[in-house]
């Protein structure tokens, strides 16, 4: 009986030695992820609620709150116009909703540069800073950009054309870094289609601008590139014509000097007039 005690109670013990083996494995697997997850606290920083787009959106679509949803985003990187209370991105007392001024994915923050303000269309007004005007510029395959460019790209414009001074077309940058607003009748990226060739573009540019444009479409030929740092402008001077592009040096022609005009006195000899050796100063 002594001997059936003994190795029950040996048994219990490696039973409870086990368990005890275990449980400081799951206590040391429990603080090493609590490790990590404080590591990783503190490399994101604090983490704060913001709207974002719950599906995909296309222009011009009205903005629901069933269309938004908080997340958790960081705040060291948060955008300055994210929206993160609901009274700012759907005020009371509103003129009317919200429209998505750009085609947005699931997920994508809700920023204010991505809607318009309550009651506001989506109209081509909205991507107007203030002192700017839209301006239509014609364009085909020939001015280089007709069939890939987008709305919202960058593009510089030159002008081929004669100036009174110029011998023969010259061509010269007029417009830097230049905003498109609209391909056709297109404000959207997302409704241009690459298999069509556009036929008009439309920038965004100041009065002096607008007049010079239209000036430079009225006397020359417009052509377009497309720039691929916006915040890239050029501020020389560029201008070509064909002896620059060929690189012909035209010679300077340099007249040969008059000869020096030397009068003689003149004396009758019979019925005739002839000159004699006397230099006189030149009246006529």
């Amino acid at each position: 009986m002594r001997a059936i005690f003994g190795l029950v109670l040996l048994v219990g013990l490696v039973l409870a030695g086990g368990a005890v083996y275990m449980i400081q494995g799951y206590i040391a697997q429990t603080e090493q992820a609590l490790q990590r997850e404080r590591e990783f606290n503190a490399k994101a920083g604090k983490l704060v609620e913001v709207y974002v787009f719950k599906k995909a959106l296309k222009y011009g679509e009205t903005l629901d709150k069933e269309d938004v949803q908080l997340i958790y985003w960081p705040e060291s990187a948060l955008p300055k116009t994210i929206f993160r209370e609901e009274a700012e991105l759907f005020p009371e007392n509103a003129k009317g909703p919200r429209y998505v001024m750009r085609a947005t994915e699931a997920f994508e923050p809700v920023l204010a540069s991505r809607v318009t303000e309550p009651g506001e269309l989506a109209g081509l007004t909205a991507k107007l800073q203030p002192g700017m005007r839209a301006f239509a510029i014609q364009v085909n395959v020939a001015s280089g950009v007709s069939g890939f460019v987008q709305p919202d790209d960058f593009i510089d414009i030159y002008w081929t054309g004669n100036t009174s001074t110029s011998d023969g077309e010259i061509t010269r940058l007029i417009e830097s870094s230049v905003q498109i607003i609209a391909v056709d009748n297109a404000f959207n990226e997302g409704q241009v289609s690459s298999s069509s060739n556009a036929r008009t573009v439309t920038v965004a540019a100041t009065p002096e601008q607008v007049a010079r444009l239209t000036q430079a479409q009225s006397s020359g030929r417009l052509t377009m590139s497309l720039v691929g740092d916006s915040t890239e402008v050029v501020s020389e001077r560029i201008e070509i014509d064909t002896n620059t592009m060929l690189g012909i040096e035209q010679e300077e022609v340099v007249a040969a000097p008059e000869p020096e005009r030397v009068c003689y006195a003149k004396q009758r000899k019979g019925g005739e007039l002839v000159d004699t050796d006397i230099v006189i100063p030149c009246t006529d």
